[in-house]
């Protein structure tokens, strides 16, 4: 489990999450996100560099994340952020390596979705191969 969230007891219909998907795919599609490439998300950074992920195949990726890609949701823990409810998914996607190999890997993807007044944006906080045990949702995947 991250440091800086814990999970949120919260159940979620298909429908809910369909949703939030919506949400999410609407901002990549409308250019309103950004994913985290900070010194504090070095994973994020080298899981790019290792698999030369262009702008384009992240937004490819993350418009294709389905309803059964949903694990669960997270409270953030930041100070002033403790209101935020982090959304995490793990889908399964054919990369090459910097080798010019093809491997089928599980991304680790946790949004944040930022609401300012009527308008939305997406904070994709973590993007890298998954480093934990994950338990989807709504199947067995």
């Amino acid at each position: 489990m991250d440091i800086e969230t814990s999970y949120y007891n919260q159940q979620y219909t298909r429908d809910e999450i369909d949703s939030i998907l919506d949400i999410i795919r609407n901002c990549i599609i409308e250019k309103k996100y950004t994913i985290s490439m900070n010194p504090k998300r070095q994973e994020n950074i080298d899981f790019r560099d290792e698999y030369n992920i262009t702008s384009s195949r992240v937004e490819q990726i993350l418009l294709q994340i389905t309803v059964d890609d949903f694990c669960h949701s997270l409270q953030n823990k930041h100070k002033g952020f403790e209101h935020e409810v982090l959304y995490v998914f793990a889908p399964h996607v054919e990369l090459h390596n910097v080798l010019g190999n093809k491997e089928v890997l599980c991304i680790y993807v946790k949004f944040n979705i930022i609401t300012q007044a009527d308008d939305k944006f997406v904070i994709v906080i973590s993007f890298h191969k998954l480093n934990k045990n994950i338990k989807y949702a709504f199947c067995n995947g």
